[in-house]
This record gives C-alpha cells, sequence and structure tokens, in this order.
C-alpha cells in the first residue's frame, strides 16, 4: 500500500461473471473516474464465477497488503427463485466482515433490482446507465475513503 497521501491508489476489482453486458461499463465507469480522480491508479481486474465467491477473493486480495482498496461488483437479480434478497446480503455481509479483518477500505458495487427482466430494452438500458452512474459514484467513495485511512495512519 502508498503511505503518501498524493500517491495514486492500487485497486482490486472483483467482478462476477453474470451480466458481464452491464457490469463491464460499470467497472470501465470505475477505472476512468478514478483515473480522472488520481492519476496514475492502477485498478487490477479479478473474475469470479458469481456474487457468493467476491467475499472470499475480495478477503485474500485484501490480505496480499498489496492493495489500496477493493471493490466487488455484480448483478444479482431474480431468476424465478426468490433468493436473490439473501444471495445480495451474504455478499455484503461478506464485504463488511473482509473490511473489518483487513482494515482497508472494501466497497461494495453490488447492486440488486427489485424488478429487472434481461430481456426488456428499457430494463437493460435503464439499469445500464444505473450502473454507469454507480461505478463513477464508487469511484468517489474508493478515493475518498482511502485519503481518509491515509490521513488517519499518517497522523497516528
Amino acid at each position: 500500500m502508498n503511505d503518501d497521501q498524493t500517491a495514486p491508489l492500487h485497486v482490486a476489482f472483483v467482478q462476477a461473471g453474470w451480466h458481464r453486458e452491464l457490469t463491464d461499463p460499470c467497472r470501465d465507469a470505475f477505472i476512468g473516474e478514478l483515473e480522472a480522480l488520481q492519476p496514475g491508479s492502477v485498478v487490477e481486474r479479478f473474475d469470479v464465477p458469481g456474487a457468493l465467491e467476491i467475499p472470499l477473493r475480495a478477503k485474500l486480495l485484501a490480505e496480499t497488503g498489496r492493495f489500496d482498496g477493493v471493490v466487488g461488483c455484480a448483478l444479482v437479480v431474480n431468476g424465478g427463485i426468490y433468493r436473490h434478497e439473501f444471495v445480495a446480503q451474504a455478499v455484503l455481509d461478506g464485504i463488511m466482515a473482509v473490511q473489518l479483518k483487513a482494515e482497508i477500505p472494501v466497497l461494495s458495487l453490488v447492486l440488486t433490482p427489485q424488478e429487472f427482466d434481461e430481456n426488456d430494452p428499457a430494463d437493460l438500458r435503464f439499469f445500464g446507465e444505473h450502473l454507469l452512474t454507480k461505478g463513477v459514484e464508487v469511484a468517489q467513495a474508493c478515493a475518498a475513503v482511502v485519503e481518509s485511512s491515509r490521513q488517519l495512519t499518517a497522523s497516528a
């Protein structure tokens, strides 16, 4: 990790394989915004099969000490079996546990729409735009929380 408060960030981006047509642009928006905020930042991308695999990969990456932060990205949708809310909750709980144990920021880009029809062009457009916005917002949050963590570490 970097100690200099103005140093670029080194972030691990863990992305689930489902709905890549929506999460790939989200990832790209995250990377673009982070680069705009902290030029020279490096985002290493890691793929996992699904959202449930994000917390373990985030934990393993956080434990390396190489990253200033980790981001988990997935779109968890109702696939006709009522379990998407449980999956999303388990992933968020896992991400939070990793963050608290590793003591580095671990942020969530794991979104769970209440209603989503992957065959509806309007849904694809709406959620595609929403995910782009979220990618930018999480990059801003990542830069801010890493910066505040660096300040706390520097003043300790």
